[in-house]
């Protein structure tokens, strides 16, 4: 369940670049329906919202997780995954994670120095804090969902070709690619939709592993929306839809209405 709530906020993405016209703005938001096999276990939401650091107007985004029903009885989850980034170069500024997964439980705020590539990374949980260095264009685990959604080259991608992007999470920075399968008209609760679809793949050993299967099904119009996200488990599988939406940018573009 937790894998499938990280793959929510960094899998379902595409790229930032101030040469195109951003595939989002401030005002959008959308809803994941989350299955384990047959059972409704929770929900992920991603928003998009304005804020200020140092007297500059940044884009703020709020990503939530939780389980619900009986998978709550289970599992708790309480996700909580915040980033302050640029509107013009989608480097970020600020992260927040605040996380309860069964127990499990992590309290971070991490601060980018853009200048010094320095990350300083408060840890409320344990009551320490520690320093990092950072690679140029590195980004946190959400400001990489919006990152790649507007990535220039994307709807130019030949199969088998990747996409990447350097990503701090859990105190180190690792190499996230996303790798283009092909397309696909999937039906969804909003219709049949054409989508581009796309296998997310990281350092062994990190959130992931390469040899997992995961799937993800993005919209094929300029929103660059996650509508599904399939991942096969050692046992049974989780699935990931969309389920709700406001505030996009573009018109949803759907082929044939349910």
């Amino acid at each position: 369940m937790k894998k499938v709530l990280v793959l929510v906020f960094i899998a379902t993405t595409f790229g930032f670049s101030s040469q195109k016209e951003r595939a989002f703005d401030v005002g959008e938001w959308f809803k994941f329906r989350i299955h384990y096999g047959l059972v409704n276990a929770g929900y992920a939401t991603l928003e998009v919202k304005e804020a200020v650091i140092n007297n500059k107007k940044v884009y703020h985004a709020i990503g939530k997780g939780y389980t619900t029903g009986l998978s709550r009885f289970f599992f708790k989850v309480d996700d909580l995954y915040e980033s302050y980034f640029d509107k013009e170069t989608g480097s970020p500024y600020q992260f927040v994670r605040k996380i309860d997964e069964g127990g499990y439980k992590k309290n971070q705020e991490g601060f980018f120095n853009q200048e010094t590539n320095k990350i300083l990374v408060k840890d409320y949980e344990n009551g320490n804090e520690k320093t990092f260095s950072f690679s140029n264009h590195t980004q946190d685990i959400v400001s990489t969902f919006y990152y790649l959604r507007n990535y220039p080259s994307v709807d130019k991608l030949k199969i088998g070709e990747s996409i990447a992007v350097d990503m701090f999470f859990d105190n180190e920075s690792t190499k996230f690619k996303l790798k283009f399968l092909g397309y696909e008209d999937i039906e969804t609760k909003f219709g049949t939709v054409s989508s581009m679809i796309f296998r997310p793949l990281v350092q062994s050993g990190r959130v992931f592993k390469e040899e997992e299967s995961l799937t993800v099904w993005i919209s094929n119009d300029d929103n660059k929306l996650p509508l599904r996200i399939k991942a096969s488990l050692a046992v049974g599988s989780i699935k990931a839809d969309l389920d709700g939406f406001k505030g996009l940018k573009y018109s949803f573009k759907v082929k044939a209405k349910p």
